[in-house]
């Protein structure tokens, strides 16, 4: 059984001038409180899938889906859209020891969510860190049936994951973890510019960015129809193909921007509404 979260300031659900939602929150398997959030839930179409996104790192349901106006076309198009905020992120648990994070266990958490949802089917997307626990929990499961995974490219199947080739780990870690945000690497300085703007729990975010997945990506048995989608100038999506290529029947679309304004595109916003519609 879930819980309605308790409303409060900068509340993702929904903020004056953006579609409003419903915060809930349920328990993981190992204790940690999450949150996630419903729109259009009393606009939807009966019988069109639930839509359910997981964000990218540092981010949250609202910064990542809500504010590029992805959740208001896809509840526009009567979908109901369930956004979790992961471990370490947005209104959910912020565990400081490495050993409570990794996509693997974003992904149990994932799983956790669509058992409570109960529906036959689901859409699902993810973004960068969201696209990697997204495929991890597609994986073997019939219930997704159309799979988005956004911001990531040849480093899912050469390095198992997010591509530490161009944002190494370390730098992540000393981004969050310095005091004086003008000593950051600048291939990091973005993530934490914006982890000081959402005001985020930087140490949270630091114990996921040492657990951060490194290992062989079950691709093959993604069973959904998959979009690949990636920005023409994201470091941390270079040469898509190669993962679109790895997910069977997977099909590859580039909007422009990149790792942090791809998602802001309205091609990023059109490519995704309209997989999901069937087109």
């Amino acid at each position: 059984m879930t819980q309605q979260a308790p409303a409060g300031s900068g509340d993702p659900a929904g903020p004056e001038g953006y579609p409003r939602g419903t915060a809930h929150r349920f328990t993981a398997a190992d204790g940690t409180p999450l949150t996630y959030h419903v729109y259009g839930a009393d606009t939807a179409v009966p019988g069109t899938p639930p839509v359910v996104l997981h964000h990218g790192f540092v981010a949250d349901t609202f910064v990542n889906w809500v504010a590029p106006g992805i959740v208001g076309e896809l509840t526009a198009r009567g979908h109901r859209v369930v956004g979790i905020d992961a471990r370490g992120h947005g209104r959910s648990g912020k565990p400081h020891d490495p050993a409570a994070y990794g996509e693997a266990v974003m992904a149990r958490d994932l799983r956790r969510l669509l058992d409570l949802l109960g529906a036959e089917r689901v859409h699902l997307a993810g973004y960068s860190m969201g696209a990697v626990v997204s495929l991890l929990a597609a994986a073997g499961d019939e219930r997704v049936t159309r799979l988005v995974v956004g911001g990531v490219g040849a480093g899912v199947v050469e390095v198992g994951g997010l591509d530490t080739r161009a944002l190494p780990t370390g730098s992540v870690i000393a981004a969050l973890t310095a005091e004086d945000p003008s000593t950051v690497a600048a291939e990091a300085a973005g993530f934490r510019a914006l982890a000081d703007a959402v005001g985020a729990d930087r140490a949270a975010l630091a114990a996921h960015a040492a657990a951060v997945h490194r290992a062989p990506m079950p691709l093959t048995e993604v069973t959904a129809s998959t979009l690949v989608i990636a920005g023409d100038e994201d470091p941390l999506a270079v040469r898509p193909a190669v993962l679109a290529d790895a997910i069977p029947g997977a099909r590859l679309h580039t909007v422009p921007g990149d790792h942090l304004t791809a998602v802001r595109d309205p091609g990023f916003v059109s490519a995704i509404a309209g997989f999901f519609a069937g087109s």
